[in-house]
């Protein structure tokens, strides 16, 4: 995979706020919904999204930049296993013991036990390597970031282990940030005939530019302009899944809340909702023309309305 700053086109330097800016920039060049005859833009597409999962996060982009985790999010061998353990032959160790031979130990300190059991009479479990023989592996922990639409739909991702293997892993629709998905026999070895221990991934879910989530539910806050406020009328919406378009009532105010029904998160029999945050967005620049139809518009008492609201 490329260097992330080169996926988004940005110098190392830039800040979050460009960061963001890029994303979203490409985002809506790359999305599927605008390239609907070029199904290979999909791919480039999942690239722009899964770099912006790290450097939109300014801790997973600061471990990025210190070379912790790589260009998937994956923990790199140096910062996931300090020992360096791997899953078969001799081991060593790598943390200022360059010269450390872990088998070699091994067979030290068993001969070792092995000698003193025979000058004091055979003893059972004198020997801590073969006690440990019977102790599975220890857990070796991981850590990968991804998509806030990867949480929602599901994906599959490869994780590089301490010992340079690659296992793919099914992330399921709807999993949470900071929940952990354990894959049984992939962690450390264990001495003598024990198993081996287990993989535990953190699946760390990046922030998404619009999107928010709260249990199950999904939320959008939707710019709306003053004349799609007053006059109402039908706007697409952009959800995980794809685009959905929705009516927005006549004399909607900022704060107002449309419901999308079974929208939101699937997980296993139970679904959530989507909700759309009504904001009346006024223009930046003077409108002449706008200012001459509010002097003329009759209803424009804001103290009626504060008055109404309990206000005065």
């Amino acid at each position: 995979m490329s260097d992330l700053y080169d996926i988004l086109g940005l110098n190392r330097d830039a800040s979050q706020a460009d960061v963001k800016k890029a994303y979203r920039t490409l985002a809506k060049k790359y999305h599927p919904d605008a390239n609907k005859d070029n199904p290979k833009i999909v791919d480039r597409f999942k690239e722009v999204s899964a770099a912006y999962s790290i450097l939109g996060n300014e801790e997973q982009r600061r471990r990025y930049d210190r070379g912790e985790i790589d260009e998937t999010g994956a923990e790199k061998r140096a910062y996931s296993n300090p020992f360096g353990f791997g899953g078969g032959g001799r081991r060593r160790a790598s943390a200022g013991f360059d010269d450390f031979d872990l088998d070699e130990a091994q067979d030290i300190f068993t001969e070792f036990f092995r000698s003193s059991s025979r000058r004091s009479g055979p003893s059972r479990g004198d020997n801590p390597f073969e006690q440990s023989g019977r102790k599975r592996g220890l857990d070796l922990s991981y850590k990968i970031t991804i998509g806030f639409d990867e949480s929602i739909n599901g994906s599959t991702r490869r994780l590089t282990l301490n010992d340079n293997r690659n296992v793919d892993i099914k992330i399921p629709p709807g999993i949470k940030d900071g929940q952990v998905i354990r894959l049984s026999g992939q962690g450390g070895p264990a001495f003598g005939k024990g198993p081996k221990g287990d993989a535990l991934v953190e699946i760390r879910v990046a922030p998404h530019p619009y999107f928010t989530r709260k249990d199950l539910d999904i939320h959008l806050e939707l710019p709306i302009s003053l004349d799609e406020a007053v006059l109402g009328g039908d706007i697409e919406v952009p959800t995980p899944k794809g685009r959905l378009t929705v009516r927005i009532p006549k004399n909607s105010s900022t704060g107002k809340r449309l419901r999308l029904k079974g929208k939101g998160v699937k997980r296993g029999d139970e679904v959530g909702n989507m909700y759309v945050n009504l904001k009346l967005m006024l223009p930046t620049d003077r409108d002449a023309e706008l200012e001459k139809l509010m002097k003329q518009w009759s209803g424009g008492n804001g103290a009626d309305l504060r008055k109404k609201a309990g206000l005065y």
